[in-house]
């Protein structure tokens, strides 16, 4: 039996790999002579680069880099086992989790780190990169990205504006001369998974603006800065950013991406696909599983589990899910091709234990035997019923 192992990471507890090897221990404990296929899966978030990286035998590297407030930190990135694309989590650079609690304040964050990231990576000679833009502390439109790759922004009297969000409300004019040249000749793919447009009700700001410490009075700020933001990108850059889908991703990101380095939004979860080759993987397959640390109805909308799912159906291929905890509402993903739901937790414990890294792999090794053991059951079971008529 041919079993594909294709889960996310457990947020907080064990990286996707890791949950590779606990589902591949428990498929062997159900069936030792089963061929496993691990493929660690991500869905442009936080874990993306570890697992890609690891998934095309790639290299971790290390930058040092300005931070949201412009205090210097350590990000990782990779580069794939191609040796010509790399791939970056904004996160890393421009993140939430970075900035303490009381010094969140959009008005004054930046993705000046990020652009540097793209700028180490161009510095390797990649020429194809992979950007994954979820968690960041920022709603500047990517001014800091594109000023740490040359872009001038100026203000009114011809002077440079902040690159941060206080910048957007004084922006007159956009100077791309500067612009570093290998940006052009390199291939930006983003992994975006959201549709919000750059302002307005949906937008960057109004949507975003208040988890990353915005007030009510910052928000109409910044929404007034993007929408100055996509006009004057309108006018210098001739590229328009006003109603893109996912141009409001990352405060503003998707937007500067889009139109400072001609990037590509795109689905997470089908760029890591893609660069892992899971279709070719999954073709054949007796089964798949999936998991991640909660299955529940959002589960089904662009989640890790959805997208495996959806490429197993195709194949013709039963998928098992497992996560940490299961809703009711997860029961959705039976609509999408999968057989069966089990999660991890199998008595009384709590949060903190289930999440141990220890205890939790062995959980999900457990968890991944059973629900192996019961479908092998049904088949049987399957086989050995008498046709009626």
């Amino acid at each position: 039996m041919r079993v594909v192992i294709a889960p996310d990471s457990f947020k907080g507890c064990l990286t996707a790999p890791e949950v590779c090897r606990a589902i591949e221990q428990g498929v062997r404990a159900a069936l030792p002579s089963a061929e496993t296929i691990p493929v660690p899966m991500a869905d442009g978030g936080d874990g993306t680069v570890r697992t890609l990286v690891e998934g095309t035998g790639g290299t971790l590297r290390t930058s040092t880099v300005s931070g949201p407030l412009g205090d210097p930190v350590e990000a990782e990135w990779g580069i794939l086992g191609d040796g010509k694309t790399a791939v970056i989590e904004m996160a890393a650079a421009s993140g939430l989790t970075i900035v303490p609690p009381d010094r969140r304040n959009p008005l004054h964050t930046s993705t000046f780190g990020t652009g540097e990231l793209i700028r180490d990576a161009l510095d390797q000679r990649c020429r194809k990169l992979i950007v994954g833009i979820g968690g960041s502390a920022t709603t500047d439109g990517g001014l800091g990205m594109a000023g740490a790759l040359g872009v001038r922004f100026l203000d009114a009297k011809g002077e440079e504006v902040p690159l941060a969000g206080a910048g957007l409300g004084v922006l007159s004019r956009i100077d791309m001369t500067g612009l570093d040249p290998r940006v052009r000749e390199a291939s930006v793919r983003v992994a975006c998974d959201v549709d919000n447009p750059l302002y307005g009700e949906r937008g960057a700001a109004a949507v975003y603006g208040p988890q990353k410490g915005a007030t009510p009075e910052m928000v109409a700020q910044l929404d007034e800065g993007l929408r100055r933001l996509a006009a004057v990108i309108a006018r210098d850059v001739s590229v328009s950013v006003a109603g893109l889908p996912g141009a409001g991703a990352a405060g503003g990101l998707g937007a500067g991406l889009v139109a400072f380095c001609g990037a590509t939004l795109e689905s997470g979860i089908e760029i890591v696909m893609d660069v892992v080759g899971l279709r070719a993987k999954v073709a054949g397959a007796n089964v798949v599983f999936v998991a991640e640390g909660r299955l529940d109805a959002q589960t089904a909308y662009g989640k890790t589990p959805a997208g495996v799912a959806r490429l197993a159906q195709e194949a013709g291929a039963p998928v098992l899910a497992i996560g940490g905890s299961v809703s009711p509402e997860a029961r959705v993903l039976h609509d999408r091709g999968v057989a069966a739901l089990r999660s991890t937790v199998n008595e009384p414990m709590s949060l903190e234990e289930a999440m141990a890294p220890e205890r939790a792999s062995a959980l999900i090794a457990f968890a991944a035997e059973e629900v192996l053991r019961a479908f092998l059951a049904g088949r049987v079971s399957a086989s050995q019923t008498p046709s009626i008529g």
